[in-house]
């Protein structure tokens, strides 16, 4: 005679199985926490860029640039490293760097790690009276974690290009530089502007 062994599991036959049982259920939910979270990282938008520019501005004019910080974000080798990153990227489009003085565009960085701040303090308030020339542009803060890229004229002092990127900028140094990199990659991918269109 064959006996048939009952189909039917209990949870836990005594203690020690019970233990088995519940460091099972802890690792099933630990990896469904892992499995969850990068799937969410797998999910999140890319890095937000986008640029404006003044459409009538003629950008074949400009030859040379100097590059500034604007508005610190507190980290003197972050700023460094994004006027670096600028600068590799505009040399790349033939421009040239020069002395301020002497330059036909001037390129200001704003960036925020803790708290807001508006780029009219900055312009207005440095007695800079730089700004205009784009109609379409609204950003006039710097929101934490984001950066601002303004090249303005230099003898107009008017401004013709805008780059924004978000969550570009951390508390974390170590987290800056490829971001930093990435963004002004796509800021300038298609500079100047218009150059795609003919």
């Amino acid at each position: 005679m064959v006996h048939s062994e009952s189909a039917v599991l209990t949870p836990c036959h005594g203690r020690a199985a019970c233990m088995i049982c519940a460091k099972g259920d802890e690792m099933s939910l630990r990896f469904g926490i892992f499995f969850s979270v990068v799937l969410t990282a797998l999910l999140l938008p890319a890095q937000e860029v986008r640029t404006d520019y003044d459409h009538s501005y003629n950008f074949s004019q400009i030859h040379t640039f100097a590059v500034k910080i604007g508005t610190s974000w507190g980290n003197p080798l972050t700023e460094q490293r994004a006027k670096d990153a600028v600068t590799q990227q505009l040399t790349a489009k033939g421009w040239t760097v020069a002395d301020e003085s002497t330059a036909d565009a001037i390129v200001i960085i704003h960036g925020a790690t803790k708290s807001e701040k508006s780029l009219d303090t900055f312009y207005s308030g440095g007695g800079w009276g730089w700004g205009g020339g784009m109609a379409t542009t609204t950003v006039n803060t710097v929101n934490v974690g984001s950066a601002v890229i303004d090249i303005f004229d230099a003898k107009t002092k008017k401004l013709v290009f805008r780059g924004t990127a978000q969550d570009e900028l951390s508390d974390k140094p170590e987290k800056n530089e490829k971001k930093i990199e990435k963004a002004t990659e796509k800021m300038f991918k298609d500079f100047p502007p218009g150059s795609k269109e003919k």
